[in-house]
């Protein structure tokens, strides 16, 4: 298979070669370690506007550093493919035609739209890809955020909605009922590239791995030598030196969506970047939530209506493969998992 390459500008690797004999130093590794010996290769690159990370464990190194090398490959695609900020991405041209005209799709970003609009059903419109034009009133595109007018979200509002997604399966097509509605990949974009990594991965033959967006999107394939899974930190929303409850993923992922990610501060009040679609206001009463399950994709989407409609509607309507871990706004700060 051939050795698909990654500017070296963007990735740092650390090669570690585990049950050495005490001797000192080796002078050049192996490309596959003896029999017992496991490596260990770390790697990252940024793409897609978040930093991703892999951390992988097998016998073969040259074999190890394909699998990554195309692993990040796939996530620079999907960067071509999903990116709102450039022009030529397909979803760029969904978002500049589909409100005059039914635009094709490939098929990939049409199970993708479809299973977004889905999303949105089962969340009662607390998940919304179309929550793009909140997002720039907000201040949240490019910046850090701002307190808008109140007409300037009545006016985001008029273009927000996931029922203005029409998909057409038989033609493959996308069209915006109204004018104005634009797509934002920021709910599912870091989940969709993850899991899309971790098939890469397998299709190499890698059977412990860990890939990582920003810290915030993760999953563990397997588990490393000798563990039950990869150990996985939940940081205390109010002191990221700290964590509150911790876990071991082993096929699963685990994604988080805190209020302390993207957030100012106004008139005495923080607002975070979690919008609530139906209002047009962030979110407010909890401060994180993790969700775990075994796609990626599905533990990114769901952390937003989980956080939007809260814990108790949680209990009622989450998913049954789902577990969730929230920190609630309360006085002593609540965190504790859903049971």
């Amino acid at each position: 298979m051939a050795r698909r390459k990654i500017s070296p500008k963007l990735k740092q690797i650390v090669l570690v070669l585990f049950l050495l004999p005490l001797l000192g130093a080796v002078p050049t590794a192996p490309a596959s370690s003896a029999k017992g010996e496991t490596l260990r290769l770390e790697s990252s690159v940024v793409a897609m506007g978040s930093a991703y990370s892999v951390v992988v464990y097998g016998e073969d190194r040259t074999r190890m550093e394909e699998a990554v090398d195309a692993a990040f490959a796939e996530v620079q695609r999907l960067d071509e493919m999903l990116s709102n900020y450039k022009p030529e991405s397909e979803l760029s041209q969904i978002n500049r035609e589909a409100g005059d005209h039914a635009v094709p799709v490939t098929q990939e970003m049409f199970n993708l739209l479809a299973a977004c609009v889905e999303y949105s059903r089962q969340s009662e419109g607390a998940f919304d890809i179309t929550v793009g034009p909140l997002m720039k009133v907000w201040g949240f595109y490019r910046g850090t955020g701002r307190l808008p007018h109140r007409a300037e979200i009545l006016g985001a509002m008029d273009r927000v909605g996931y029922q203005n997604i029409v998909l057409d399966a038989a033609r493959r097509t996308v069209w915006f009922a109204k004018q104005g509605v634009e797509l934002d990949p920021g709910g599912i974009g870091k989940g969709y590239a993850v899991d899309r990594m971790v098939d890469v991965l397998k299709q190499y033959g890698i059977q412990a791995a860990l890939v990582s967006a920003s810290g915030s999107s993760i999953y563990g394939l397997g588990a490393p030598p000798g563990e039950k899974g990869w150990k996985v930190e939940i940081r205390d929303p109010k002191n990221e030196k700290k964590s509150v409850a911790e876990i071991y993923l082993k096929d699963d992922s685990m994604s988080t969506s805190g209020n302390y990610e993207k957030f100012f501060r106004a008139e005495g009040r923080i607002y975070s970047h979690i919008m609530d679609p139906r209002t047009g206001w962030p979110a407010q009463g909890v401060l994180s939530v993790s969700a775990i399950t075994p796609r990626t994709l599905d533990s990114e989407a769901w952390t937003k209506p989980l956080f939007v409609n809260g814990r108790a509607w949680a209990m009622k309507h989450k998913p049954a493969f789902l577990r969730a871990f929230y920190c609630e706004d309360t006085p002593e700060q609540t965190c504790a998992w859903l049971p």
